[in-house]
């Protein structure tokens, strides 16, 4: 396990993070991602937050505390640390069904590309509810299962699509517990019941990821109406 979690801190910084610098030539990043995390106000967690890549796309305003599990991604953070232009309040290991956090710390939460690799998704987005402040925001963007006649599945010859299945074990070894297999939209749904909730897909098919599958997208706003204090944040620091 250990040596697995090493080897995919290290796979991931170097050859998909581009080591912590995003990639503006990419669409998704450009496009997409940039644009839902300049929404991002106030005291900001982001969970599943890999090597700190994201800090160069917040706005300047923000505070930013990054939770990430991965002790080994957790010591490549200072670079992006380096090219935030933002404030970052500190970085702390821990799980995103088990926030280490009071209720209502937050402004906004932030994931991206993190519930497919959660244990448990409901567990998960019901933490996300409790330390969001009231009038807070959670902003995602999430590549999950396409739905069966979804486009994007449809555009999958059957003899391509079948072998999926089997593969996606493979997949969750090698990438840390990703599921891309897994679907998303009920889970979010539920967690939002009684929220002002935006959700959109927008197509993909990455020509590495074990299934046909989407990109989800967009906001989940908290209950209104109550005061709040400062986010008191562990001090585990980089």
């Amino acid at each position: 396990m250990t040596l697995r979690k090493r080897w995919f801190a290290w796979a991931y910084h170097t050859l998909i993070s581009n080591r912590g610098t995003p990639d503006f030539s990419d669409a998704l990043t450009r496009d997409v991602r940039a644009p839902l995390l300049r929404r991002a106000e106030g005291d900001v967690l982001e969970i599943g937050a890999g090597d700190g890549a994201n800090l160069a796309l917040y706005p300047a305003s923000v505070r930013v505390t990054l939770l990430e599990p991965n002790r080994y991604l957790l010591g490549y953070m200072a670079g992006g640390a380096a090219r935030a232009g933002c404030a970052m309040t500190g970085a702390v290991r821990g799980q995103g069904e088990r926030l280490p956090f009071g209720a209502g710390s937050f402004d906004t939460v932030v994931t991206t590309h993190v519930l497919c690799s959660v244990r448990d998704q409901r567990a998960a987005l019901a933490e996300i509810r409790r330390v969001l402040r009231p009038g807070g925001q959670f902003l995602f963007l999430e590549h999950v299962a396409a739905p069966p006649r979804s486009a994007t599945a449809a555009s999958l010859p059957v003899k391509r699509a079948q072998p999926f299945a089997p593969l996606a074990s493979v997949w969750w070894n090698c990438a840390s517990s990703t599921r891309h297999t897994r679907p998303l939209s009920g889970h979010t749904s539920a967690a939002s019941r009684g929220c002002e909730a935006k959700e959109r897909a927008c197509t993909a098919l990455p020509v590495c990821a074990p299934a046909p599958q989407q990109y989800n997208l967009g906001s989940v706003v908290s209950d209104k109406g109550r005061d709040h204090e400062p986010a008191r944040v562990p001090a585990v620091w980089i």
